[in-house]
């Protein structure tokens, strides 16, 4: 119970943070309309929207479709993320009550009676 316990613990914390990450990464991308996405590359042919269709040898991709491409995989990753840490809460619960401790858990006094 216990292995239960801390392995699904951790991954609870684990999918949480990952989750608030991409939510952070979404929200930093959509404000600055993509143009964090291609700050490695030093060309001043860069456009200041990175919606706008450029490619240049002075970057090491192509960044016609960073800015769609990202959020296309971002905001699925984040609902996965979410999904993974409300399912690892349910295993701590879960854990939390084999143990004799949380909501549901059985009270010594009745299983005496």
């Amino acid at each position: 119970h216990w292995t239960l316990l801390s392995v699904s613990l951790l991954s609870c914390l684990l999918s949480a943070a990952c989750g608030a990450g991409l939510a952070l990464a979404i929200a930093l991308t959509a404000h600055s309309r993509g143009t964090r996405l291609v700050t490695g590359c030093n060309s001043s042919a860069l456009p200041a929207d990175a919606r706008a269709a450029i490619v240049t040898n002075d970057c090491p991709f192509n960044t016609t479709r960073i800015y769609d491409t990202a959020l296309a995989l971002w905001f699925p990753s984040m609902v996965l993320a979410a999904a993974e840490a409300v399912l690892a809460g349910r295993c701590c619960l879960a854990a939390l009550i084999f143990r004799g401790v949380g909501p549901c858990a059985r009270s010594s006094s009745k299983e005496q009676v």
